[in-house]
């Protein structure tokens, strides 16, 4: 193994070698069983004497950190590690901006798998069609195209903008050329690029209560000021946006928690409020391919005339959250900054994975998928709204006619049977984590894409006792 040895002008360079070595032994950045290079060889690369660095080794050897093997080398001792030690532990000299304090740390939720996952926006993996992925992203690395193997463009792939501009043409009446379409790492990456190029330190910007927390919380961190505007049966509540607001964050077509579409009334409000008051709408539509009754009302973006509407969508739901793609349809003036923005925050997206989504569009797998995957969700929410409505009477359903979650409002407090049932693996939300202060609204949001259709009423038959017991207690 090669190891990083810094040595001085001066003397002393045996102890300093000593000295290192067994720092990166007690801090683990060296573990047990890890070989050391050859005394001669170490020697020649730090231009010093073999008998320099014998010492140092042999005072390591005599101290336990490192072990000597006839005829094998030098290798790290067992046990040797400081405990509690880790290679990034020093005193904390630098402290992070203030706005993050307020930012919860990345959850832990994703590595867990509890027995009944009713978590909401997550895609049941196991419906991916991995071998037709897989055979896809091998011919897009075999072919080894020069522009998938280096940089590529900021914007995007030219073959995913294109399948992303008539996808979105014929689903969603989204009528764009693939010059308009700015591919991005998911919804949130596509949520920062709009927000560092509309958005200065101090603006005001409208976002829904209760709402998806992420995008306040990011557009917190870049020094803008986010208000909750509430939410009614018709959508965001138009009326009660404050003036000076510059940008207004929504989820029309699926509100999130609440899962109520905006009314048509209110989204030709809405945007006749933006030209008004000289701001942007930023819609996320990022998950209503999943749509199970009626007709979709029409998106935001195609109501606009003005140029006041970003749209964003993502492949996420549809396919795979570890896929991170998605993408961000701007008005014309946008572009070139957005692709700027894209360029200095990670210059692009990866290439191959891209292409490869390209190809699974323009053969008519993406459809086919989304046809499959709709059906199967389909008979998920109809078994949850079924055993909530007959379980639950204490539980008012929302309706919902599109996504991954359905949402109902509680007539007593849901909290405590919620932190129950989470540690006795039945995973559920409520409302409540969705609201500014917390608990503001009493509800539960019942996620159906984690978990399969066949253990769906069992795990509502758990929470439902966790419900009793906790009624019994009060």
């Amino acid at each position: 193994m090669d190891i990083q040895i810094e040595l001085g002008a001066g003397r002393g360079r045996r102890d300093a070698i000593y000295r290192q070595i067994r720092e990166a032994i007690l801090d683990g950045r060296l573990r047990a069983g890890d070989a050391l290079p050859p005394t001669r060889e170490l020697a020649q690369r730090l231009v010093v004497s073999r008998n320099t660095v014998s010492a140092a080794y042999d005072r390591l050897v005599a101290e336990g950190f490192l072990e000597a093997r006839v005829g094998s080398g030098t290798f790290v001792g067992a046990g040797a590690r400081r405990d509690g030690a880790g290679p990034g532990e020093r005193a904390a000299a630098l402290t992070a901006s203030a706005a993050w304090d307020d930012v919860p740390r990345p959850p832990r939720r994703f590595a867990e798998r509890p027995e009944y996952d009713f978590r909401s926006g997550a895609p049941d993996v196991s419906l991916f069609p991995f071998e037709t992925w897989r055979r896809l992203m091998t011919q897009q690395l075999r072919r080894s195209h020069h522009d998938l193997l280096t940089y590529g463009d900021p914007q995007g792939h030219a073959g995913l903008r294109a399948a992303i501009a008539r996808h979105i043409g014929v689903s969603r009446d989204v009528r764009v050329a693939a010059d308009d379409v700015l591919v991005t790492n998911g919804s949130q990456q596509a949520v920062d690029l709009a927000a560092r190029v509309l958005l200065e330190p101090g603006d005001r910007v409208a976002v829904e209560e209760p709402g998806y927390p992420p995008p306040r919380q990011l557009f917190a961190t870049l020094g803008a000021r986010p208000v909750g505007v509430p939410v009614d049966e018709e959508g965001i509540v138009v009326d009660a946006i404050p003036d000076g607001c510059r940008l207004v964050y929504v989820t029309p077509s699926h509100q999130f928690p609440l899962g109520v579409p905006m009314s048509m009334a209110r989204r030709l409000a809405l945007i006749e409020w933006a030209c008004r008051n000289d701001a942007a709408i930023l819609e996320d539509d990022y998950d209503t391919e999943f749509r199970y009754t009626g007709r979709p009302l029409e998106p935001l973006r195609s109501l606009d005339s003005s140029g006041r509407v970003l749209y964003i969508g993502s492949f996420s739901k549809v396919l795979l959250p570890g896929l991170r793609l998605g993408f961000l349809v701007a008005p014309p003036g946008l572009r070139p900054a957005l692709a700027k923005a894209k360029y200095l925050t990670d210059w692009h997206s990866a290439s191959p994975a891209q292409a490869a989504l390209a190809e699974f569009m323009d053969t008519g797998e993406y459809a086919r998928h989304i046809r499959r995957t709709r059906r199967e969700y389909a008979a998920r929410r109809d078994v949850v709204r079924g055993v909530v409505e007959r379980d639950f009477p204490e539980l008012r359903l929302i309706g919902s006619s599109a996504g991954l979650h359905v949402s109902a409002m509680s007539s007593a407090p849901v909290r405590p049977m919620v932190l129950a049932a989470r540690k006795a693996g039945v995973r559920i939300y409520a409302l409540g984590d969705f609201t500014r202060p917390r608990d503001a609204l009493e509800g539960l949001v019942f996620g159906f894409g984690a978990i399969p259709r066949e253990r769906i009423e069992r795990g509502l038959r758990e929470l439902r006792a966790f419900a009793d017991s906790d009624r019994a207690l009060t």
